[in-house]
Protein backbone atom coordinates (compact mmCIF):
# COMPACT_ATOMS: atom_id res chain seq x y z
CA UNK A 1 0.00 0.00 0.00
CA UNK A 2 1.68 3.20 -1.62
CA UNK A 3 1.32 5.92 1.16
CA UNK A 4 0.51 9.97 -0.32
CA UNK A 5 1.32 11.65 2.77
CA UNK A 6 4.05 14.57 2.18
CA UNK A 7 7.68 12.67 3.36
CA UNK A 8 10.13 16.01 3.63
CA UNK A 9 9.60 19.16 5.26
CA UNK A 10 8.74 21.19 1.81
CA UNK A 11 6.05 19.02 1.02
CA UNK A 12 4.50 19.02 4.08
CA UNK A 13 4.60 23.05 4.23
CA UNK A 14 2.91 22.82 0.67
CA UNK A 15 0.96 20.31 1.91
CA UNK A 16 -0.27 23.00 4.86
CA UNK A 17 -0.48 25.43 2.45
CA UNK A 18 -3.06 23.88 0.18
CA UNK A 19 -5.05 22.77 3.51
CA UNK A 20 -5.78 26.42 4.45
CA UNK A 21 -6.25 27.59 0.70
CA UNK A 22 -4.04 30.35 1.06
CA UNK A 23 -2.73 32.40 -1.73
CA UNK A 24 0.78 32.27 -3.56
CA UNK A 25 3.50 33.57 -1.02
CA UNK A 26 5.92 36.15 -3.26
CA UNK A 27 9.11 37.32 -1.14
CA UNK A 28 10.35 39.98 -2.41
CA UNK A 29 14.60 40.43 -2.75
CA UNK A 30 16.95 42.94 -3.88
CA UNK A 31 19.39 45.43 -3.25
CA UNK A 32 17.81 47.57 -0.31
CA UNK A 33 18.62 51.07 -1.66
CA UNK A 34 15.65 49.78 -3.73
CA UNK A 35 12.74 49.82 -0.66
CA UNK A 36 10.59 52.12 -2.30
CA UNK A 37 10.42 50.10 -5.39
CA UNK A 38 9.65 47.05 -2.73
CA UNK A 39 7.14 48.83 -1.40
CA UNK A 40 5.18 49.25 -4.80
CA UNK A 41 6.13 45.92 -5.88
CA UNK A 42 4.45 44.92 -2.29
CA UNK A 43 1.16 46.91 -3.15
CA UNK A 44 1.30 45.29 -6.83
CA UNK A 45 1.75 41.62 -5.74
CA UNK A 46 -1.14 42.55 -2.45
CA UNK A 47 -3.50 43.95 -5.38
CA UNK A 48 -2.78 40.53 -7.37
CA UNK A 49 -3.76 38.32 -4.31
CA UNK A 50 -0.79 37.47 -3.23
CA UNK A 51 1.07 37.33 0.43
CA UNK A 52 3.93 39.72 -0.19
CA UNK A 53 6.93 38.60 2.45
CA UNK A 54 10.04 41.29 1.65
CA UNK A 55 13.31 42.80 4.01
CA UNK A 56 11.95 44.61 7.51
CA UNK A 57 14.88 46.51 7.71
CA UNK A 58 17.00 48.85 5.78
CA UNK A 59 20.52 48.82 7.53
CA UNK A 60 21.68 51.45 4.80
CA UNK A 61 19.87 53.75 6.88
CA UNK A 62 20.47 55.00 10.41
CA UNK A 63 18.74 53.40 13.38
CA UNK A 64 19.26 53.01 16.88
CA UNK A 65 19.59 48.98 16.26
CA UNK A 66 22.29 48.85 14.61
CA UNK A 67 24.27 51.79 14.94
CA UNK A 68 27.22 49.46 16.79
CA UNK A 69 29.06 48.42 14.23
CA UNK A 70 29.55 45.00 16.30
CA UNK A 71 25.58 44.86 16.83
CA UNK A 72 25.14 45.59 13.40
CA UNK A 73 27.41 42.90 11.73
CA UNK A 74 25.67 39.95 14.24
CA UNK A 75 22.64 41.61 12.89
CA UNK A 76 22.84 41.61 9.53
CA UNK A 77 23.42 37.51 9.48
CA UNK A 78 20.40 37.23 11.54
CA UNK A 79 18.63 38.96 8.61
CA UNK A 80 20.37 37.30 6.23
CA UNK A 81 19.15 33.79 7.76
CA UNK A 82 15.55 35.17 8.17
CA UNK A 83 15.69 36.36 4.51
CA UNK A 84 16.37 32.38 3.62
CA UNK A 85 13.80 31.49 5.65
CA UNK A 86 11.67 33.98 3.66
CA UNK A 87 12.37 32.52 0.58
CA UNK A 88 12.01 28.88 1.78
CA UNK A 89 8.25 29.74 3.10
CA UNK A 90 7.65 31.86 -0.49
CA UNK A 91 6.02 29.91 -3.77
CA UNK A 92 7.67 32.59 -5.71
CA UNK A 93 10.56 35.36 -5.82
CA UNK A 94 10.52 38.29 -7.12
CA UNK A 95 13.77 40.35 -7.74
CA UNK A 96 12.99 44.24 -7.56
CA UNK A 97 15.89 47.09 -9.17
CA UNK A 98 18.19 47.13 -11.80
CA UNK A 99 21.31 45.92 -9.90
CA UNK A 100 22.21 42.58 -8.51
CA UNK A 101 25.04 42.48 -5.36
CA UNK A 102 26.33 39.54 -3.76
CA UNK A 103 23.84 39.40 -1.52
CA UNK A 104 20.89 39.20 -3.92
CA UNK A 105 22.96 36.87 -6.47
CA UNK A 106 23.21 34.54 -3.57
CA UNK A 107 19.28 34.57 -2.61
CA UNK A 108 18.97 34.15 -6.04
CA UNK A 109 20.82 31.05 -6.43
CA UNK A 110 19.52 29.45 -3.38
CA UNK A 111 15.71 30.59 -4.29
CA UNK A 112 16.71 28.74 -7.76
CA UNK A 113 18.26 26.02 -5.88
CA UNK A 114 15.38 24.44 -3.54
CA UNK A 115 13.10 25.31 -7.63
CA UNK A 116 11.25 28.44 -6.41
CA UNK A 117 10.40 30.29 -9.55
CA UNK A 118 12.34 33.30 -9.72
CA UNK A 119 10.88 37.41 -11.67
CA UNK A 120 12.89 40.08 -11.86
CA UNK A 121 11.39 43.56 -12.10
CA UNK A 122 13.83 44.05 -14.63
CA UNK A 123 15.35 41.20 -16.26
CA UNK A 124 18.03 41.94 -17.87
CA UNK A 125 19.48 41.69 -14.48
CA UNK A 126 19.07 38.23 -14.42
CA UNK A 127 22.53 36.72 -13.81
CA UNK A 128 21.32 33.53 -15.40
CA UNK A 129 19.97 35.31 -18.45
Amino acid sequence: MSSTRPHTAEEKLADAKKQLSLPPIVVICGSTRFMPEMSEADVRETVAGKIVVKPGCDMKSSHELWSDPVAAEALKVRLDDLHRAKIRLADEVLVVGDYIGDSTRAEIGYARSLGKPVRFTHPEVDPDA
